[in-house]
């Protein structure tokens, strides 16, 4: 790493620090500052620390940050940054690191020109990071100094110690999150290397490395000399791409910067990530809506000056020009205004028409200067159109006109009588003999039973408007009640569980999958809110006299038959129609003995590769993944 020493610069001290308000209520309400006290939480205070360290590069102070998980569950992050400054805080009169370090709102994000432009929403990433932590170490290298300081649980136990003289400079922050406050404490060493390959991309040219000391030995570096350019390029990996190199657009104005990289493939998809200060923004906003007006009305106005839309024909929808396109919008800006649901919209007005110049700048130089690939562009949108025509006739069969309206339900459903969505809960079931055990079996209060014939179409090889003539599919996208795609509304969702209850063997899991391509690719929001599982059956019965026990693993089954002793009779069961109702119900429905995998998404951008590689038309990738991951499987049947 390099960490050589750098003059500190102008306008970046102790002055820059502004403080707001304490941080009593940290500890007591930690879901409000990190998310959640799952692996999700415990993640974030990774990223709060590494969100620092991204505002000294995007200063263009840094180029090399280091992350090291330790072999005792601790986290170090390491940058050679201007360091944290040190001196006494004008207002406060403690060092200024303690005060970042103990105080919310103490950052230099706050006015005071510490930051142009920062990645952290709140100014609060290192003292609630502190606050919910075991220990914290603070290390600074600045003005040829080297200073240490120690926290436990927020709380100073040591003053801000100079240790000699460095020629570094830069800070590291090593800290042990509370098992106290988090359900879990062990890091995931992929969800976090996940992270900083995606804030590599963002922020072209930096070196970012994460090591793992653990048993595994793990290790990445990340460099993307390209950004944006290079990450659309590695989303793009496993498809056939229209166009070898992304189109590539980048515009600075004031302080505001608006990044833009794109390229079609041959798939049915369109897959856009957007970021603001290098904070995904997955609910969209200003910056995505002024990217979509301008490509809509860029193509249509290429194709009719070319002659490739004839007269009297409709203009291309929006949904026809984005199929098969694969893009990043990256804005980085002074004061972003973060609204939706989940805080990951960008608000800020003035940025759609700013986004939009960029766009249609740029857009319309690129097909100008690329016919061809222009026309292959436009060709694609057409054949689109065409098949959303169809699509559109397709869709209109699985629409209900009201949910009172039960006979525009499918015959084979086996609703349920509770009437409050919030209640219910759907299970998705393979086969005749199954849905026949789960009908019997249910509590038909708020248990409805959907049984499905067979594999559904992989939706990742097919059109919108193949995928609705799938009689299954078509049964899936009526009984939820809340649309498909584009038009999918929340609102009208009839179950707050939608549960995947399929066989434990090789077929079940194929299944299973082919489920959740359907859901991920074009009922996102479902897997984004929560509302998917997965139903864990038993694989074995193991009976001793009037002792039952059911064994979910093979692990499971020894432990049992060491504690049965000889004599055990054991029932291996290779699929959900061979159990009774009460068994069913016992082991797999009951709320009160039951185990449901909930499906969530971490990473979008890991998840979507995942889908593409399994289900994708590329056969060298799939194989390469099976390989890699065969070792994990523990009970396979074939």
């Amino acid at each position: 790493m390099s960490n050589d020493h750098q003059p500190i610069q102008d306008g970046y001290d102790e002055n820059q620090i502004q403080v707001l308000e304490d941080l009593e209520a940290v500890r007591k309400r930690p879901s409000m500052y990190v998310g959640s006290t799952d692996l999700r939480g415990l993640h974030h205070l990774v990223t709060e620390i590494v969100d620092n360290s991204i505002d000294e590069a995007m200063a263009n102070v840094c180029d090399s940050i280091e992350v090291f998980i330790r072999e005792d569950e601790s986290v170090t992050v390491v940058d050679n940054g201007r360091g944290i400054p040190v001196g006494p805080h004008p207002k406060v009169g403690k060092s200024t690191l303690e005060v970042a370090l103990t105080m919310l709102h103490a950052g230099g994000k706050f006015g005071g020109g510490g930051y142009k432009v920062s990645g952290g929403l709140h100014g609060v990433g290192l003292s609630v990071v502190n606050a919910l932590s075991i220990w914290l170490e603070a290390r600074v290298w600045r003005g040829d100094k080297e200073y240490v300081q120690r926290y436990e649980r927020g709380i100073p136990v040591t003053g801000v110690e100079e240790v000699g003289p460095t020629e570094k400079c830069g800070t590291s922050i090593s800290f042990k999150p509370d098992p106290e406050i988090f359900e879990d404490t062990i890091f995931s060493f992929d969800l976090m290397a996940s992270r900083l390959r995606e804030l590599a991309f963002l922020n072209k040219g930096i070196n970012i490395f994460i090591t793992d000391e653990r048993q595994d030995g793990k290790s990445k570096s990340f460099c993307y000399k390209g950004g944006i350019l290079s990450f659309v390029q590695h989303l793009n990996k496993n498809k056939g791409v229209l166009h070898e190199e992304p189109i590539y657009i980048y515009t600075e104005k004031d302080t505001t910067v608006i990044e833009i990289a794109m390229q079609y493939n041959d798939s049915y998809l369109e897959n856009i990530f957007t970021y603001a200060n290098n904070i995904p923004t997955n609910e969209g906003g200003s910056h995505l809506l002024g990217f979509k007006n301008a490509l809509t009305r860029v193509i249509n106005d290429y194709a009719r000056k070319y002659g490739i839309l004839k007269q009297g024909e409709p203009n291309l929808s929006g949904e026809d020009i984005r199929e098969g396109l694969t893009a990043i919008i990256s804005v980085k800006l002074m004061e972003p205004q973060f609204e939706g649901q989940t805080k990951t919209k960008l608000g800020n007005s003035e940025i759609r028409p700013m986004v939009e110049n960029a766009l249609s700048e740029g857009l319309e130089t690129y097909l100008g200067e690329n016919p061809s690939s222009a026309r292959m562009i436009i060709e694609k949108c057409l054949v689109a159109a065409r098949a959303r025509d169809a699509a559109r006739k397709a869709r209109e069969l699985t629409r209900r006109k009201s949910v009172l309206e039960s006979t525009s339900l499918p015959g084979k459903l086996a609703d349920c009588s509770e009437k409050d969505p919030k209640l219910c809960e759907i299970f998705i079931v393979e086969g005749d003999s199954a849905g026949g055990s789960a009908k019997q079996g249910r509590d038909r209060r708020f248990q409805a039973i959907l049984p499905l014939r067979g594999k559904i179409l992989n939706v990742e090889k097919a059109r919108l408007d193949k995928i609705l003539a799938n009689n299954e599919i078509r049964s899936m996208i009526t009984a939820f009640g809340a649309g498909i795609y584009e038009e999918f509304d929340m609102e009208k969702l009839r179950y707050d569980r939608i549960i995947c209850m399929t066989d434990a063997d090789v077929d079940g899991s194929h299944i299973r999958i082919l489920m959740l391509t359907f859901f991920y690719r074009y009922m996102r929001p479902l897997i984004d809110y929560g509302h998917v599982y997965i139903a864990q059956p038993p694989l074995y019965k193991v009976e001793k006299g009037k002792v039952v026990y059911y064994a979910y693993s093979d692990q499971e089954l020894e432990a049992r038959l060491k504690e049965f002793g000889e004599g055990a009779e054991v029932q291996r069961y290779k699929g959900l129609g061979e159990m009774n109702p009460e068994q069913l119900w016992e082991t797999t429905m009951n709320p009160q003995t039951r185990t449901l995998l909930k499906v969530t998404l971490d990473d979008a951008i890991t998840a979507d590769e995942t889908f593409t590689v399994l289900m994708g038309d590329n056969v060298e990738p799939r194989r390469e993944f099976i390989e890699k991951n065969a070792k994990l499987v523990i009970n396979l049947d074939v």
